[in-house]
């Protein structure tokens, strides 16, 4: 069961055996990681799949110097536009590449027992509070001004009154540019002091939209 299904020559019935395993354990891996990992649709397509993809490219480079050449110049022509996803994001590829690595050199049940084995573990681990001693909550502050104020420090007494730490993360204009809407990334000193701090920013900004909302740990559109 643990053995390898390849021989020495690459048949038609083991690579089909290969892609129904590996993709069945990626769908029930990107099914599981969905309970933990915030994302998009598009992202659990992916990552359901890229077990047969490493597996496939696994497949036919092993054991050929100069396929993994090829390949290897392949993967450098492709450019990632993407933002950086969040750490979430970037263990449940991780997890699956290396699963897909099993996949494709045939140890198709050590394929499924990493790949499901780490999506357990994961959600696990993420469900016990044994971390959170060292986690801070950090959030999304969004405020918006009208043009008159200048944004580069129009709140700065408030926030060194508030919060522990801030950061600009982003500005977008509004209404034909009469508006700026201000992002920043947050960590309040009192979270019973919320109320407080949302009433002084909406003196500041003469009572326009303030929504504090979860950070998740990558750029947040405005």
């Amino acid at each position: 069961m643990f053995n390898t299904i390849y021989t020495s020559t690459l048949t038609a019935q083991s690579f089909f055996m290969m892609a129904g395993v590996s993709l069945m354990a990626g769908l029930v891996f990107s099914w599981l990681m969905s309970f933990r990992v915030r994302s998009t649709r598009r992202f659990f397509l992916v990552t359901a799949i890229m077990p047969f993809a490493i597996a496939t490219v696994i497949t036919f480079v092993s054991g050929s110097i100069g396929a993994g050449i090829a390949m290897g110049g392949t993967f450098s022509l492709i450019r990632f536009r993407s933002a950086q996803g969040s750490a979430d994001e970037l263990a449940a590829i991780l997890m699956a590449m290396s699963s897909g690595i099993a996949f494709g050199m045939g140890y198709l049940a050590y394929g499924v027992v990493i790949l499901l084995g780490l999506a357990g573990i994961f959600n696990l681990i993420a469900a016990l509070p044994i971390f959170e001693h060292g986690t801070t909550a950090e959030r999304l502050l969004k405020v918006t001004i009208p043009e008159s104020l200048d944004y580069t420090d129009v709140f700065d007494d408030v926030f060194d009154k508030y919060l522990a730490f801030h950061e600009a993360d982003g500005v977008k204009t509004t209404a034909m540019g009469s508006l700026f809407k201000l992002s920043y990334r947050i960590r309040m000193k009192d979270a019973s002091a919320e109320k407080q701090f949302i009433d002084e920013l909406r003196q500041r900004n003469g009572n326009l939209e303030v929504a504090i909302l979860p950070y998740y740990e990558k750029q947040v559109q405005l």
